[in-house]
């Protein structure tokens, strides 16, 4: 029988985030066979899906069921460091190396021997560096910056992004022979709309988590609310559904938080038009759209912490045209953390 044939986890059992994050949808199915193999041959493996997917997750389970699992995991999230830092930090630096060097460092790569380096977001990183990373996996071998000799090391890697690699490559932003050297096992994980069969269970398994993190009792959802959230499309996926779990735990089971976060209509695309108002089809159907747009980029926004770069790339389309479009809808910035200047 299935781990999650039934969606109530009774309390107090620990269920592990495994059971979870596979599910029962056939997708999942297929993600946990590769998993398993993934975790047998030690191979670059590239895992792509939208942000909030749960690649993180799927990484760490590859660590843990492989030959590596004594060995250390090192993640190294590419966007979070700049590209002048990130150099330094994957491959280390030698006394006097540059202005600051001190002393000697080891970088991730060093840290992860006999390990998994796990490199989340792939796409990220600056073409120059990428070329240091094609030899690492050539030859495993490297050299840290201001050193005159390469070191050999013995490490899996681990690559992942939200971004069509293959356009990238296509815009020069990435490395062809890299992409083939990654992509020796490539894992695509699903998005939460296409696996609605599981919101049930993962709903259940948040809210466990939530109880016990914040020692609080939280109602089940309701199977009324359930089934709203299956049709929700969760443009911030498996992330998004956890944030909302939380906050209708905090806020002590208050259904309408739910409601409330799932603002996106249902998929079915219907739209509710007052009753008996004349309208003018051009007028309304712009003003619907508008709202949808409005929506969307609201929803997408809270999904990737309102950091405008990540939350025009989720969306395919500019960095400007989203600062326009939020400009337009009149969405407040308050929030939304200071970005560094962009040349899209």
């Amino acid at each position: 029988m299935n781990a999650l044939s039934s969606t109530r986890f009774p309390a107090g059992v620990v269920v592990p985030p495994e059971t979870v994050i596979f599910g029962q949808s056939s997708a999942m199915q297929v993600v946990r066979n590769k998993v398993t193999k993934a975790a047998a041959a030690n191979v670059p493996v590239l895992l792509e899906g939208e942000s909030g997917t749960g690649k993180d997750v799927i990484a760490r389970l590859i660590h843990s069921q492989s030959l590596w699992t004594d060995g250390p995991l090192v993640k190294v999230s590419c966007p979070a460091i700049p590209g002048t830092l990130l150099e330094s930090e994957l491959f280390g630096y030698e006394k006097g190396a540059f202005t600051g060097a001190y002393g000697s460092k080891p970088g991730r790569v060093e840290m992860a021997n006999r390990g998994t380096l796990f490199l989340d977001e792939i796409g990220e990183m600056d073409p120059l560096l990428q070329a240091k990373l094609l030899q690492l996996l050539q030859d495993s071998q490297f050299c840290r910056i201001g050193a005159q000799h390469d070191r050999h090391i013995e490490v899996r890697v681990i690559c992942a992004t939200n971004r069509n690699l293959a356009e990238e490559i296509e815009t020069g932003a990435f490395r062809q022979d890299l992409f083939y050297r990654i992509n020796v096992l490539n894992i695509s994980l699903p998005p939460l709309r296409e696996r609605s069969e599981d919101i049930p269970a993962l709903v259940d398994y948040f809210l466990q988590q939530c109880r016990e993190s914040y020692k609080l009792t939280a109602r089940p959802v309701s199977p009324a609310v359930l089934q709203k959230m299956k049709r929700y499309s969760w443009p911030g996926n498996i992330r998004e559904l956890e944030n909302v779990v939380r906050r209708y735990v905090i806020l002590d089971s208050d259904a309408s938080v739910i409601g409330e976060a799932m603002t996106t209509p249902a998929s079915d695309g219907e739209i509710d038009l007052p009753a008996g108002v004349p309208t003018s089809l051009k007028a309304m159907t712009r003003q619907a759209t508008l709202a949808l747009e409005r929506r969307i980029i609201r929803r997408t926004l809270e999904a990737n912490g309102w950091n405008r770069k990540r939350a025009a790339r989720a969306l395919n389309i500019s960095y400007r045209a989203l600062l326009y479009k939020i400009k337009e809808a009149g969405i407040g910035t308050k929030r939304m953390p200071a970005e560094p200047p962009t040349n899209e």
